[in-house]
């Protein structure tokens, strides 16, 4: 079974093929406010170098968000339509939950601007603290309050050393189907501050 991951939530432009949830090729670089006119081809292309077409894909999984609002919207939608275009179940798994490492527990981060982070912590598959949006000062202190949990995703904006990560592997997982793929909402949380 082939799936398409899709993740343009943040200031990279993430496309995977997976199959039976293992990801054969990928294509990430950063493609900040770009992603729009990028993604398109860039599947086109991934899909050839893999001697496969649209309807090769039986699963479409994408990241819902939170992030760029524009960012999260691209991706989402070319989701949605190749779902329902091709009549296969979509799945959708956080933005942050795609930047955690797999064997420890982390603090994912992205930048919300206006000094203010998208937060969500993780350990393997246990969710510790829900997505949510925090005052970087708040978020410091998290980070300070728990040094053993590894701080994930592009943190330069917090003065701290930044190792972007993307783990296009985790969106591998078939988690979260959405029962509309037409009705599937990004998750923004700006919205809920």
């Amino acid at each position: 079974m082939v799936s398409l991951l899709l993740d343009t939530s943040n200031t990279n432009l993430s496309i995977g093929l997976a199959k039976d949830h293992k990801v054969i090729d990928q294509v990430t670089y950063e493609a900040w406010q770009k992603q729009s006119e990028f993604l398109v081809n860039e599947l086109d292309i991934l899909l050839k170098k893999n001697n496969l077409t649209r309807n090769d894909i039986e699963k479409v999984i994408a990241a819902k968000g939170p992030g760029s609002y524009t960012g999260v919207r691209i991706a989402l939608t070319v989701a949605k339509v190749s779902a329902f275009a091709l009549g296969v179940p979509l799945y959708l798994v956080s933005s942050l939950e795609a930047l955690k490492d797999e064997k420890e527990p982390s603090i994912c981060l992205m930048n919300a601007r206006s000094k203010r982070s998208y937060l969500g912590v993780y350990d393997k598959e246990k969710i510790i603290l829900e997505d949510k949006i925090a005052d970087n000062s708040a978020v410091l202190s998290y980070i300070s309050e728990h040094p053993e949990y590894k701080v994930c995703g592009d943190v330069a904006y917090l003065g701290l050393e930044s190792k972007p990560t993307h783990n296009l592997e985790i969106l591998a997982t078939e988690r979260n189907l959405v029962s509309d793929a037409v009705a599937a909402k990004p998750v923004y949380l700006k919205d809920l501050y």
